[in-house]
């Protein structure tokens, strides 16, 4: 293949462009706020799990304290109305032992539930303060994830400026090569991610390969029009005067 050596040094202009085209891609899948974002979703989740856990057992004391009121005054309200029957007279003396006995049992009936309901709204008031502390955590876990998709936004929004810039450089510099060149520089690109490269003081600027005494005289006794290829990664070797031919 022929192509002028001004048309080929310019692939290294082309090169230059793919090569931080292949930076910004390679940057927008590895930005570390994909990372942080992922923790702060997982970190997030798991407060949430944690606060619904809580509130969920709050509202499962709260049926048992309502349950247990329930309890209390019921046995208040007997014991009420036992009263105003030993009061009014209208009882024998053996009724009258039996009532005692009865306001008695739930005298003693009324002490143990309110022990017991006084032991769950302890159990509440912890509750809440856990609810407290775990809405607390869910709201600085919603902004720790906030503040990670902020920063990422602005990362790939620089990325698309870098990326937006260098596509229309490409634009700029593709049309200048032949087309046959053109298929060859894009082939081994997309095989082996870079075209071309220079050959600089027997190094390709590819792979970074020092080529031999034998393959540096063919280079050096090719015509400067010819392609040639690096035997190694298949980048376009582009001769300039750094190739110390």
């Amino acid at each position: 293949m022929k192509a002028e050596p001004a048309v080929q040094r310019q692939l290294l202009d082309l090169a230059k462009v793919d090569a931080e085209l292949s930076r910004v891609e390679h940057r927008r899948r590895t930005l570390p706020e994909l990372a942080e974002i992922s923790d702060a979703e997982k970190v997030l989740r798991e407060r949430r799990d944690a606060l619904v856990s809580t509130q969920t057992a709050v509202s499962d004391l709260d049926r048992e304290i309502a349950r247990q009121e329930k309890e209390i005054e019921s046995v208040r309200a007997r014991g009420d109305r036992d009263r105003k029957l030993m009061e009014s007279g209208s009882v024998s003396a053996k009724q009258m032992t039996d009532i005692q006995h009865e306001l008695d049992t739930l005298a003693r009936r009324q002490s143990a539930l309110e022990d017991d309901q006084l032991e769950l709204m302890e159990r509440r008031e912890a509750l809440d303060m856990d609810a407290q502390r775990t809405g607390a955590e869910v709201d600085k876990a919603e902004q720790a994830l906030a503040d990670a998709k902020r920063r990422r936004d602005e990362a790939l929004a620089d990325l698309e400026t870098t990326q937006a810039r260098r596509d229309e450089d490409r634009a700029k510099l593709a049309p200048r090569f032949p087309d046959e060149l053109m298929r060859l520089y894009e082939r081994v690109r997309a095989h082996k991610g870079i075209g071309a490269a220079l050959l600089r003081s027997r190094r390709c600027g590819g792979c970074q390969l020092e080529l031999d005494r034998n393959t540096m005289a063919e280079i050096k006794s090719a015509p400067e029009d010819e392609v040639l290829r690096c035997d190694n990664c298949g980048a376009v070797l582009v001769r300039t005067l750094e190739s110390g031919l």
